[in-house]
């Protein structure tokens, strides 16, 4: 049964790395991988002579982050409300609506947000207009096209892990909240006292695995929705290396900047499984 799953993965990700060697030559595809010059560590050094690097490094960093951030809140949030609800249909309802958007695409969901975002004829800049507000282009401004995609993407992917959560809280031990009863405790005070420090041990694992993609901002959604006017906050490593490697066809230099990237995240693979065991018991073997 592991057999398909492993030609897979041999062929479609391990594959592939034969053509990491092209990060060390001045490849040209007439010549192939075989007889292109070598040339060292050239294609890096020219990567971080670029001025343009950092600025796509802190936007990968900076969007990242915060799609950690409400990765962690908004689920959280959303698991701990639908576990006051006391009608199971509603509950059931409710997370059935939130988890679907996860099954579309990025080409779809795009698709929507340019339609809302719209500032001519989206229903948003249409609310704002009849509040006196003049249109804001949310897809093309520097200044809201962060808030943009990590909005759009904790509102398509939420759903996913509030199921995460609100399974953690069903291995709380009822008999803690009779306790807490007992003793007085609200609502509030049992959520903060019970609820929250039983959901600790995934939260803690969810968050330090979350580390590793510290450099995967989302390709797909930042393709689909940016533009150059954007590229002051919203150009990601991932974008870099397809201009580069596609548009512009320096393979050698794609395979540099995608290479580094590999190398950095792999890094903080390693320490986000550390802290995963050490701050929540958690191993993969």
């Amino acid at each position: 049964m592991l057999v398909p799953g492993l030609l897979v993965i041999l062929v479609y990700s391990y594959g592939p790395m034969a053509g990491i060697v092209m990060a060390f030559q001045n490849f040209v595809p007439v010549f192939g991988i075989w007889k292109s010059d070598w040339v060292g560590f050239d294609n890096f050094a020219y990567v971080f002579s670029l001025p343009d690097t950092i600025k796509v490094v802190r936007n990968t960093v900076a969007i990242a982050i915060m799609k950690i951030a409400a990765g962690l809140i908004v689920p959280i949030m959303a698991a701990l409300l639908l576990n006051e609800v006391r009608h199971k249909w509603f509950k059931r309802s409710v997370q059935t609506l939130v988890y679907l958007p996860h099954f579309l695409s990025w080409i779809i969901v795009g698709g929507i947000l340019i339609n809302i975002l719209s500032p001519s004829q989206g229903i948003v800049n249409g609310v704002l207009a009849s509040f006196g507000v003049e249109p804001i282009y949310f897809l093309g401004d520097n200044g809201w096209f962060r808030f943009v995609l990590v909005a759009s993407n904790e509102w398509k992917e939420f759903g996913f892990a509030t199921i995460v959560y609100l399974a953690a809280l069903t291995s709380i031990d009822p008999s803690l909240y009779e306790a807490s009863v007992v003793d007085g405790a609200g609502r509030l005070r049992q959520t903060w006292h019970v609820t929250l420090p039983g959901m600790r041990p995934v939260i803690v694992l969810l968050a330090t695995l979350s580390l590793g993609n510290v450099l995967n901002a989302g390709f797909d959604q930042v393709f689909v929705l940016y533009s150059p006017q954007v590229y002051e906050t919203g150009d990601i490593i991932d974008t870099m290396v397809y201009r580069m490697g596609l548009q512009q066809m320096q393979y050698s230099v794609a395979t540099a900047v995608g290479l580094f990237k590999s190398v950095v995240s792999l890094a903080l693979i390693g320490v986000s499984y550390w802290l995963a065991y050490r701050f929540a018991n958690y191993r993969i073997f």
